[in-house]
């Protein structure tokens, strides 16, 4: 009978150690493969994310972690994989839209660390300023409400309208145009990843594209546009978790590869401008 208890509460301690050891693996951000390594899954745009991350990757196997990437065409998957632990973390939006999406969707995310800019730019093949738009002109753009702002703070940029004093640019709404001298009129309803076949459509007078789906169609924004972003944009692409996560080591080192000067070097010369980096 003693062995049968001596028996019994080894094995209790056997359950209760794996129990434990299963706790804590649930508590790490990414899972360990065979080989020792942590594997991370990173969704992300094809591009320049994807292309970013791709690169980055020799680089984190040297640290130990052997990065997934699972590619999106949208703005919305990525977000629902990363609430639903099917992702790590994602690459694509910048604050505001996050931001946004934080407060439509109750996300508890945060932003890991800031990578790149993407320029947004105007692209017209009919005018080659946004001087030469025609009176009553169209202009196309996305139906994603955290652009908005940002896309009219382009087109003040270029002199097309103005926009009231005092409103915050990265909230600013069509309501906020103060002056439109040439009764621009917008349109605003569409996907964002068909804005490139629309401007290949010729529709409207002039469109404008977020540069990943810009350089995804193979257009250069630096040099096919008639207006472009300064680097001062404040929208920078940011690597999103979920809260807590930020703190996770295989997460800090993925920034700090994408910060390194090795991923720098490749952005400028690959992207020659229509992707900036940042490092803050």
């Amino acid at each position: 009978m003693k062995k049968l208890f001596a028996l019994l509460a080894v094995f209790t301690l056997v359950l209760a150690l794996a129990a434990c050891g299963t706790a804590k693996k649930e508590d790490n951000n990414a899972a360990e493969n065979e080989d020792g390594k942590t594997k991370l899954v990173v969704g992300a745009s094809n591009v320049p994310h994807a292309e970013i991350l791709e690169e980055a990757k020799p680089l984190l196997e040297k640290k130990g972690i052997d990065l997934e990437i699972v590619k999106f065409q949208d703005y919305v998957l990525p977000n629902k994989g990363l609430e639903s632990k099917e992702l790590d973390a994602n690459y694509f939006q910048h604050i505001p839209y996050l931001e946004q999406q934080i407060k439509d969707n109750g996300y508890d995310f945060v932003s890991a660390g800031a990578i790149h800019i993407e320029p947004m730019a105007v692209f017209s093949k009919k005018y080659k300023s946004l001087d030469e738009l025609p009176k009553g002109a169209t202009v196309i753009f996305s139906n994603s409400v955290a652009e908005h702002g940002r896309v009219l703070a382009l087109l003040e940029k270029g002199g097309l309208i103005k926009l009231k004093d005092g409103v915050e640019k990265t909230a600013a709404t069509v309501k906020d145009i103060v002056e439109n001298p040439k009764n621009i009129k917008f349109k605003a309803d569409y996907e964002p990843s068909l804005l490139p076949q629309i401007y290949n459509n010729n529709e409207g007078d002039a469109v404008v594209i977020n540069a990943n789906y810009a350089l995804d169609a193979g257009l250069n924004p630096v040099k096919d546009s008639i207006e472009i972003e300064g680097s001062e944009s404040p929208y920078a692409n940011i690597i999103t978790v979920r809260k807590g996560d930020e703190n996770n080591e295989s997460i800090k080192t993925l920034v700090e590869v994408l910060h390194s000067k090795e991923i720098q070097d490749f952005i400028n010369e690959k992207y020659k401008g229509a992707v900036v980096p940042v490092t803050e």
